[in-house]
């Protein structure tokens, strides 16, 4: 009897970057495109996107689009300590999340030596407003809205004064970073954040867009565009800062 021939193997195709057709499924079922745009690799600005709700020390459940700190954080180090980023460009879309984790992107953002900018689109709601004012320069789009409103707790609260002294600590953290990084008077701040019929089922104030940069919390209504051509300027002025010698 004839020995069976042997069956040649098949090699899955392969595209011009060496990656098999698994990877472009993984692509289509997950993205919906086969070609995911990034910024190129000899851009000297980092992106980084605060969408969703800004996840704490609790995970929230898999259905939640979330922004974790504990992958925000080693971010913002390695931003700090790579040379060849010189700005960082930060994108907001969110709806708020955990304070504390909030608080700890905003400083973090905040100080770094390399020129930031940031960007509403969509929303910076609760939390979020900080992380928008933490940046040297920061834009909203003329639809994007911001909600401001008091600080609240979920679960179990313990009904004696320290825990409403508490509550007022951390309100003044927040108000206190705000007014810091931004044109805003803490007057006007507290005024949006606790006025009453401006939210249907909550105290506080929906700002949008000229709104925001008419009461200081913004510097400019804008767009990627501008945002992206104000970085360089930051950039291209920090330079020219380090060249003029001291006298």
């Amino acid at each position: 009897m004839d020995k069976a021939e042997a069956v040649p193997r098949v090699e899955k195709p392969a595209d011009d970057k060496g990656n098999t057709s698994s990877a472009l499924i993984d692509k289509i079922q997950s993205l919906g495109q086969t070609n995911v745009p990034q910024l190129p690799k000899d851009s000297n600005i980092h992106c980084l996107n605060i969408i969703g709700q800004i996840e704490g020390h609790m995970q929230l459940p898999p259905q939640n689009k979330t922004t974790k700190y504990e992958h925000v954080i080693p971010q913002l180090v390695a931003i700090e300590q790579n040379p060849a980023i010189e700005g960082l460009l930060v994108i907001l879309n969110t709806v708020g999340g955990d304070v504390e984790a909030g608080l700890a992107i905003s400083e973090m953002i905040s100080s770094l030596s390399k020129p930031t900018v940031s960007i509403v689109l969509g929303g910076g709601h609760s939390i979020g407003v900080p992380i928008a004012t933490s940046c040297d320069y920061s834009f909203i789009a003329e639809s994007a809205t911001m909600t401001i409103h008091p600080i609240r707790l979920t679960g179990l609260v313990i009904g004696v004064p320290q825990s409403f002294e508490y509550l007022d600590k951390m309100q003044d953290r927040v108000v206190n970073f705000v007014v810091k990084h931004s044109e805003i008077d803490e007057e006007t701040f507290k005024d949006l954040m606790f006025a009453r019929g401006n939210l249907a089922r909550d105290i506080g104030t929906n700002v949008i867009g000229e709104d925001a940069v008419r009461t200081g919390l913004i510097n400019e209504v804008g767009g990627i565009g501008g945002a992206i051509a104000k970085l360089n300027e930051l950039i291209k002025a920090g330079k020219e800062e380090e060249d003029t010698p001291t006298q």
